[in-house]
C-alpha cells in the first residue's frame, strides 16, 4: 500500500467510524488483523458459548486456529463432517449463544451494515438472540452508500462466494448477477442495519487491512 491509498484509507476510515457510532454501534479500528484477534480475545471470557456465521475473514484472521487452544464453546455449524441435522441444531443454538462472530459483506462511510444471505442464519443472530455480536470487517468492505454496497455484493462477493461454495447458479459460471431462481442462489435475504438494533450489543471492528472478499 503506497502512502498515498493508506492517506485515502485512513479518512475513509474514519468517517465510517465516526457514522457507525452515531448509528449506536461500537466502532473500533485496527492496522493488523492480529490486532483485531488479540481485541477479540479480550472481550471473550473463559467458558463463553461462542457462535460464527460463514465468515472467510474469521479464518484469514487465523480465529478459528486460536479459538483451539481457548477455554470456549464454539458453535460452528460449518465444522467439517457435521450431519445437517446437527448443522442445523447448531444454528438454532447459536441464537442463545453469549457471543455472536462474523464478518459483513458491505459497511458504509455512512454507517450501515450491509448483507445479503442465502438462509438467513449469518444476518438473523446479528439481529436478535446472542448477547453480544461483533464484526470483523476489513477497510476492502467499506462502501460509500447502500446502493454501492447492493452493487458491490451482487456483481462481486456474491459470484466468487458461489464459486468457492461450489453452488450452481449462473453467476457461479459468468462471473455476473442474472437475479436468477436457482435453487442453490445464495442471494435470498437481502437485510439492511440502518441502527444498532436495540437489545443487541454490537461492536465492529474495522481492519486496515483487505479480508474476505
Amino acid at each position: 500500500m503506497t502512502q498515498f491509498h493508506q492517506w485515502y484509507q485512513e479518512l475513509q476510515v474514519e468517517r465510517t467510524i465516526k457514522a457507525l457510532k452515531k448509528n449506536n454501534f461500537d466502532a473500533r479500528f485496527f492496522p493488523k488483523a492480529s490486532e483485531a484477534l488479540e481485541e477479540l480475545w479480550k472481550m471473550i471470557p473463559d467458558g463463553a458459548s461462542v457462535g460464527v456465521g460463514g465468515s472467510v475473514t474469521l479464518n484469514q484472521i487465523g480465529f478459528f486456529e486460536a479459538v483451539q487452544k481457548r477455554p470456549v464453546k464454539l458453535l460452528d455449524p460449518f465444522a467439517k463432517g457435521l450431519p445437517v441435522e446437527e448443522a442445523d441444531k447448531i444454528r438454532r443454538e447459536i441464537f442463545t449463544a453469549e457471543f455472536f462472530l462474523s464478518s459483513s459483506n458491505a459497511v458504509t462511510e455512512d454507517g450501515k451494515i450491509y448483507n445479503i444471505d442465502a438462509t438467513g442464519n449469518r444476518v438473523a443472530p446479528m439481529i436478535f438472540g446472542p448477547k453480544k455480536v461483533v464484526l470483523i470487517c476489513g477497510a476492502n468492505k467499506i462502501v460509500k452508500d447502500i446502493a454501492e454496497a447492493q452493487k458491490r455484493v451482487q456483481e462481486w462477493v456474491a459470484p466468487m462466494n458461489v464459486k468457492r461454495l461450489g453452488f450452481k447458479p449462473p453467476c457461479g459460471q459468468t462471473g455476473e448477477c442474472s437475479d436468477c431462481s436457482s435453487p442453490e442462489r445464495i442471494c435470498n435475504a437481502y437485510v439492511i442495519l440502518a441502527k444498532k438494533p436495540r437489545r443487541t450489543d454490537f461492536t465492529v471492528l474495522l481492519v486496515g487491512e483487505p479480508l474476505g472478499f
